[in-house]
């Protein structure tokens, strides 16, 4: 009888230690395959930190180069500023692209809060109609929705503040409108985080180090870049469960506060993207959660090798209770999918806002990427 009971235990205390050695064996496998990449563009940015204080206490203070977009205001307002990664841009009607284009090249005068946007008479036709000012204010509304979407970094403007005036010369039987965009009764159209140039600057060379890092560490694959970028801001990045705290849609709230909700993980990795050159767009709609919750949320879809994926980092960095670990299996649940199996959970809805303009999204790979 005591053989039995002996042997018994020891089959027990062999099967839980078979199971802590496959749990620990799990765990220290997931370490290994872990990368370094939060480590590394920590040490990155500290460099890059360190050098500017030095510079800063020497005679001659000496410039640290980090890739800037030329902030070069241009007279022509219809001088097309569309790029291939202005995804909802190249979706505008002409009308839409004036207001887009003033937007893109006074991105350095509008950091003041107060800077007014002159449109001149490019409006004057259309508000010689019936409908004019109704007409204006959805190319307007369209042009702000494209603007915020395709240029996450400019995350300092609260969009709502600016507002669209009108000033009309009657001259005999002729009407002439200008238009122009400012703050209105607002004190300033900037963020309450965000309230002067100097701090926007600041804040945007604090995240401009980052970038840097994956511009001046880019890698020849297409492949391993969007990897690349996907692991850092998954591994980085806290998801914030209060959609009240200060930046959590922002690329700064992402990047330098390291929390934030859905719209903040997609529009850092747009960002990023950008940076590489990689087309890539934020993408809006409904999804539905691993508890079968159905919920607003904010994704990604990136072009690689002349195909469409989707690339949801938010849902790639779950909530994980109490100890444990993210298994490769859920950090790449949504990495590079094709339209079979993200069309599953994630269903894009074009329209920002009640009765705006509808965009379109591109069409997925039917399949996932695999890498070869």
């Amino acid at each position: 009888m005591k053989s039995k009971i002996v042997s018994f235990i020891m089959t027990i205390l062999t099967m839980l230690m078979f199971g802590l050695l496959c749990f620990f064996g799990i765990i220290i496998y997931n370490e290994f395959n872990k990368t370094n990449i939060v480590g590394e563009v920590q040490q990155f940015v500290s460099n890059i930190t360190t050098t500017e204080k030095k510079a800063e206490n020497e005679s001659e203070p000496e410039k640290i180069e980090i890739s800037q977009s030329s902030n070069k205001v241009e007279e022509n307002l219809n001088n097309d500023v569309g790029k291939n990664n202005r995804f909802f841009y190249n979706q505008l009607d002409n009308y839409s692209k004036i207001i887009y284009n003033a937007l893109e090249k006074n991105k350095e005068n509008m950091k003041s809060g107060i800077y007014e946007l002159n449109l001149g008479t490019s409006f004057s036709q259309v508000l010689s109609k019936g409908n004019g000012e109704s007409l204006l204010g959805e190319y307007y509304q369209s042009a702000i929705e494209a603007y915020a979407y395709d240029n996450p970094d400019v995350f300092y403007i609260e969009f709502p503040k600016l507002l669209l005036n009108m000033e009309t010369t009657i001259r005999g039987n002729e009407k002439t409108y200008k238009v122009f965009i400012n703050s209105g009764n607002n004190s300033n159209y900037l963020k309450d985080e965000f309230p002067s140039k100097e701090m926007i600057n600041n804040a945007i060379n604090e995240i401009e180090k980052i970038k840097a890092y994956f511009v001046q560490n880019k890698k020849n694959s297409t492949y391993e870049n969007i990897k690349l970028v996907h692991d850092y801001l998954v591994e980085s990045i806290e998801y914030e469960q209060s959609i009240l705290s200060d930046n959590v849609y922002s690329i700064y709230g992402a990047l330098i506060n390291k929390r934030c909700v859905c719209e903040g993980y997609a529009k850092s990795f747009k960002y990023l993207m950008d940076a590489l050159d990689i087309t890539c767009t934020i993408t809006i709609g409904k999804a539905t959660n691993s508890d079968g919750k159905t919920e607003n949320h904010a994704w990604n879809y990136v072009q690689l090798n002349d195909k469409w994926y989707g690339v949801d980092c938010t849902w790639d960095d779950p909530i994980i209770i109490g100890p444990g670990f993210l298994s490769n299996s859920s950090k790449y649940k949504y990495f590079l999918k094709g339209k079979n199996e993200f069309s599953k959970t994630h269903v894009p809805n074009g329209q920002f806002t009640e009765n705006g303009k509808i965009f379109e999204f591109p069409s997925l790979s039917e399949v996932d990427y695999k890498e070869l």
